[in-house]
């Protein structure tokens, strides 16, 4: 473990307009437990090991916490929030204001200790399979009629997949859905993901 400030969060912090006074004060709460700093998909990260423990990120209305296996996490106050009924694992605790972070600085402590217990013990989460999410129609008829995109899009990990077929479904019209597919099948048949 390495406690020495991430230069490359520093950065992130001296670019921070919104939020940066929270972000000051969650930074001071993270860099007191045994984690190490650094900077992932933008955002401050907080590691152990290898291993992701907890993230600092900002939204229009809120910031956050975001605790990686926070879904493993116990919660005797009732602050942890699934962002999306598909995220599965990660939790979040949300701040709108300064005070909401230092008058629960103590609690907030016992929290990171016990993302880092989770991690510690290593536990993992029980991810639901591939075939548990829905497979839009429009796509279903689009994989019956073409066997090289079948066959790509069973070639994907089961993350890619699971992206894909929420990024699908959670289109209303049918239209959509069918301009989604179609905009992603050269992606899907180079074996990429959606973000990639």
């Amino acid at each position: 473990m390495d406690n020495a400030p991430n230069p490359n969060v520093d950065a992130f912090m001296q670019r921070a307009e919104r939020w940066r006074a929270e972000f000051d004060a969650l930074r001071a709460l993270l860099r007191q437990a045994p984690l190490d700093e650094d900077l992932k998909w933008g955002q401050p990260c907080y590691t152990l090991g290898k291993a992701n423990v907890v993230l600092m990120h900002g939204f229009k209305d809120y910031c956050a916490l975001l605790f990686m296996k926070g879904a493993l996490m116990p919660d005797p106050q009732g602050l942890l929030i699934q962002q999306t009924e598909n995220v599965q694992s990660a939790r979040q605790i949300r701040f709108t204001c300064l005070d909401q972070i230092t008058d629960k600085a103590a609690t907030l402590k016992a929290y990171i200790d016990a993302a880092i217990t989770v991690e510690r013990a290593g536990l993992k989460v029980d991810f639901k399979k591939t075939e548990a999410f829905a497979m839009p129609d429009e796509f279903r008829a689009r994989l019956d009629g073409d066997r090289a995109l079948k066959e790509a899009f069973v070639r994907l990990t089961p993350g890619r997949q699971r992206a894909y077929l929420l990024h699908f479904s959670s289109a209303k019209q049918s239209k959509t859905r069918e301009a989604r597919i179609e905009k992603c099948l050269p992606q899907i048949m180079d074996g990429l993901g959606l973000d990639d």
